[in-house]
């Protein structure tokens, strides 16, 4: 599958004056280079005509604390949140959203007349992602490899947007041990049935499997290989839909062989994208031009 927009002609985009009024927004993270938010967020800003630049900063944990209050003390419009900091930095906002506060991570601050916010857009930019691949969601039922940061909100966030049951597969370990923690609290919070097992439970994979109407991976199993996470894929059928929020390589190995089954699949560059979209939003009250914005993605990965 793949995103469809409305074509636009092409822009020819100059890069603004800095001046006295430019405001600022950046990306925390140790490390940060690597980030692709910097080229995302400053063709945005320029798209909509917001007097704004976005820069990538890498911080270590003593200097966290320092930095959140730089967001204040430098009237930024806010800044997106990485590893290794998505849970450290709760601590230095002034409030959390709903869904902040149930994944138990942040990687947006909004910087609200020096209230400072703490957002996760990680599952919403999953879930809008669904949305623009036309996957219905509500009353259906997800089965979600892995319990990491990533995991973790695509599960909070699928709660709470409607999703009537999630099965989560994860190693035994700190991962395995905070979902199921937590398991209750997502119930709780949402109403949704959630579900953990070992992830080598193969035989409970498959019956999970035959029942469920999504399939994510959220472990890096293909990210540099050949591997998938599954051990067969009997259980795969045509109903299924699978998506890997990996996103480079474009298409896994999980993705080919649930393919060839018959799946529809698609890949996390959505995901990367309407996070994105959805911090842009929370800062400016703009929506990000996502035709271009996805033009330069697929280009820059």
């Amino acid at each position: 599958m793949s995103f469809h927009f409305k074509k636009r002609s092409v822009l020819t985009i100059k890069i603004s004056e800095i001046s006295g009024e430019t405001r600022l927004a950046g990306f925390i993270a140790d490390p940060a280079q690597h980030s692709y938010s910097p080229r995302m967020h400053n063709l945005a800003f320029q798209l909509t005509q917001t007097d704004a630049i976005y820069l990538a900063f890498t911080v270590k944990k003593e200097d966290l604390k320092e930095a959140i209050q730089s967001i204040r003390s430098l009237n930024m419009l806010g800044v997106n949140i990485s590893m290794p900091h998505k849970i450290a930095a709760m601590n230095y906002v002034d409030e959390l959203s709903k869904s902040a506060r149930l994944i138990g991570a942040i990687n947006t601050i909004e910087n609200k007349a020096g209230r400072l916010i703490g957002h996760n857009t990680d599952g919403i930019g999953f879930m809008s992602s669904l949305a623009a691949e036309k996957v219905p969601f509500k009353e259906k039922t997800f089965t979600v490899l892995g319990a990491g940061g990533a995991a973790n909100a695509i599960i909070c966030q699928a709660a709470i947007e409607g999703v009537k049951k999630i099965n989560v597969f994860s190693r035994k370990g700190k991962n395995y041990d905070n979902m199921q923690a937590k398991i209750s609290h997502i119930q709780t919070s949402t109403g949704c049935r959630v579900y953990l097992y070992e992830f080598l439970d193969s035989k409970q994979l498959n019956c999970c499997l035959l029942e469920s109407d999504l399939l994510v991976n959220c472990t890096s199993i293909g990210m540099n290989d050949n591997q998938t996470p599954l051990a067969n894929f009997e259980a795969i059928s045509a109903q299924l839909v699978v998506c890997d929020i990996i996103y480079k390589p474009e298409e896994t190995a999980l993705l080919k062989k649930a393919k060839a089954r018959g799946a529809t699949t698609f890949n996390g560059i959505g995901m990367l994208l309407y996070q994105g979209a959805a911090a842009f939003e929370i800062w400016t009250g703009k929506q990000m031009p996502l035709q271009e914005i996805y033009s330069v993605l697929k280009k820059t990965i």
